[in-house]
């Protein structure tokens, strides 16, 4: 089950469970989708995956299934991404 994770780990944005701004990889990275856009280029600064939007869990399941209150923010350091960003960028996720 999805953690859904409340921030963007990059920017810190807020993404509550309703958010249509949420994006997350394999993995569920979760990061805010002006910063997959426009800072990581759809590449995971963590795994090199891709990002597909997050789905919203249905609010009937939210008292059994809550969603998570923990915030990971780890903002990413440019210098060690860009060698990341130069190998796997405009490569698709399946291809990487």
């Amino acid at each position: 089950m999805l953690e859904i994770k409340p921030v963007c780990e990059n920017c810190g944005k807020r993404l509550p469970n309703n958010s249509t701004d949420a994006m997350i990889c394999t993995f569920e990275c979760t990061f805010c989708k002006d910063c997959v856009d426009n800072v990581l280029f759809n590449v995971c600064p963590n795994c090199g995956g891709g990002f597909e939007k997050r789905p919203v869990r249905p609010t009937s399941l939210l008292e059994k299934y809550p969603v998570s209150i923990i915030e990971y923010l780890k903002p990413v350091d440019s210098d060690k991404f860009k060698l990341m960003l130069d190998k796997y960028k405009g490569v698709r996720p399946d291809e990487r």
